[in-house]
């Protein structure tokens, strides 16, 4: 497993717990489905430690609350009839006139490997305009969270996991790389062997398809971010006739293996490495970590370097290692608004102090501060494995480390050398990438980024054409992070909300802000 997922989990939520951090479901009527369950929606209890810990979701502005439910499906959607999984899933009811309520709007926020029921209240002021029309609703995926969770490792087994060295330099260091991969692969195949054959996007889809009918819609009504969009162009391909209104937002690019999707993210969070270093230097004030953008960026590979060698003081008892600090400046490429983290842990770094960059490194393998990990990392590897085809050597990687180094000096290493995390799966892949064609299926927005590092901005324009003619919209927002609609630009929320809650497709490349 690389140090960061392939798809890269939309971090959104990170932002909110860094925040704090630096610093220092009433019940509801049951509904009836087509698929004959009825939700028993009650509030919610405080997320599990698999879905992140943390309190119960606060309530909502009109004094209403979250409210929670389980949904069931079959585990083996080929044998529909045996034995069953629980899906958690959860709800804001739509604040406006029943007359106006179009139906549920149901989100993925990424991944694979995030926790729908913990995410959706973090950011649910962000989509207030959208409730007034739909009930907004989130779930954890099949292995993800509450919904018969994927385990792997323990706790204390992944704080040793992740502090390993992820990009070595001898064949000692690579034997090792390769033992410890090995070995997280056999604590996953050893604790969750009735979940492992049954974890795939499209086992995903398809649960989305029963969520819709439980939920009395005729159609579903979608939002899709990063791992999301390949989710929602999966099951547009199974469903293309029961696709409502649909927006994918910060876009995987359907086309590629899971070797040159690795490949486009070393190339998108250099990109992004570039942005930020430019940035710091052109401030009123001089940038504390250079004082020009190559500058930014050399001291980086050389405080990366050094701590391959000798690691930092970061949080006892653990030391801020390469692999950890790497981890920590990727996840705050993320988000614009994580930049002035970036610089303070920069800056900590540079004077022996690792602890900012470890708490990122945390936020990105999903480690709470008392020490406990959420199934992040493990279902992000479940469900990675269960859908690429591919399982690549280490012959292949030494093969192509020359190509990942040019793409990205500070990122290549890493990022070449996570294609083994699927090497040893007990589970063989289904795929070399997803099948998103779905003609006859109504509009459905692409929104790309042309700064976003985890799903860089070609994807957008790839899956508009894997979706086929009439289908996918294009829409390019001119910014930075990972998606667009939660940098708030008026531009791209307008586009949005005007599709999803009176049904005007925006014109085909748009471009915002404008």
């Amino acid at each position: 497993m690389g140090i960061m997922a392939k798809r890269s989990v939309a971090m959104i939520s990170g932002l909110v717990l860094l925040s704090s951090l630096m610093a220092a479901c009433g019940s509801g009527a049951g509904d009836e489905g087509s698929a004959g369950q009825k939700l028993s929606w009650k509030d919610c209890p405080a997320p599990s430690q698999a879905e992140g810990g943390g309190n119960a979701p606060s309530p909502l502005p009109n004094g209403g609350t979250w409210q929670c439910a389980t949904m069931r499906a079959p585990r083996d959607w080929a044998e529909p009839d045996g034995d069953t999984i629980g899906i958690a899933l959860i709800r804001a009811r739509a604040s406006g006139d029943a007359d106006d309520r179009i139906g549920s709007l149901v989100f993925n926020f990424g991944g694979p490997g995030g926790s729908g029921v913990t995410t959706l209240p973090s950011f649910g002021a962000d989509y207030a305009k959208l409730r007034t029309r739909y009930d907004l609703v989130s779930f954890d995926p099949r292995g993800v969270g509450r919904s018969a969770g994927v385990k792997c490792e323990s706790d204390q087994q992944l704080d040793a996991y992740f502090q390993q060295d992820m990009t070595p330099d001898d064949a000692a260091e690579r034997t090792q790389l390769l033992a410890t991969t090995k070995e997280f692969n056999a604590a996953c195949e050893k604790n969750s062997p009735k979940m492992l054959p049954y974890v795939r996007t499209t086992d995903a889809a398809r649960d989305m398809d029963l969520m819709r009918q439980v939920l009395g819609d005729g159609k579903l009504h979608y939002f899709g971010i990063s791992y999301g969009t390949e989710l929602g162009g999966v099951y547009a391909h199974l469903f293309p006739k029961n696709v409502g209104r649909a927006v994918l937002d910060a876009v995987v690019d359907p086309t590629q293996t899971s070797e040159q999707g690795s490949l486009g993210q070393a190339k998108g969070f250099q990109l992004a490495l570039d942005n930020y270093a430019r940035n710091c230097v052109s401030q009123t004030e001089d940038c504390p970590v250079g004082n020009t953008a190559q500058e930014v960026k050399d001291r980086i590979a050389g405080l990366l370097k050094s701590l391959d060698a000798k690691p930092l003081p970061g949080n006892f008892p653990r030391v801020l290692t390469q692999t950890a600090a790497t981890n920590g400046i990727a996840q705050a490429l993320y988000s614009k608004d994580f930049w002035e983290y970036l610089t303070e842990g920069l800056e900590q770094a540079y004077d022996g102090d690792g602890k900012v960059l470890m708490l990122l490194s945390d936020l990105m393998n999903g480690r709470s501060p008392n020490g406990e990990y959420s199934n992040m990392s493990a279902a992000n590897t479940a469900i990675d494995c269960a859908d690429d085809k591919p399982r690549y050597t280490l012959a292949d990687v030494e093969r192509r480390l020359p190509e990942f180094r040019a793409a990205s000096p500070v990122f290549g290493d890493f990022l070449a050398w996570g294609m083994v995390s699927c090497t040893d799966w007990a589970v063989p892949g289904a795929a070399d990438h997803p099948d998103v064609s779905a003609p006859g299926a109504a509009p459905i927005l692409v929104v790309g980024n042309t700064g976003d590092p985890a799903t860089p901005y070609e994807g957008a324009r790839r899956m508009v054409e894997a979706l086929g003619k009439g289908v996918g919209v294009e829409l390019t927002y001119k910014g930075q992070g990972h998606g667009a609609y939660d940098s708030k630009d008026k531009c791209v929320r307008a586009a949005v909300d005007g599709y999803l809650l009176d049904g005007k497709v925006p014109a085909a490349g748009t471009v915002c802000p404008r």
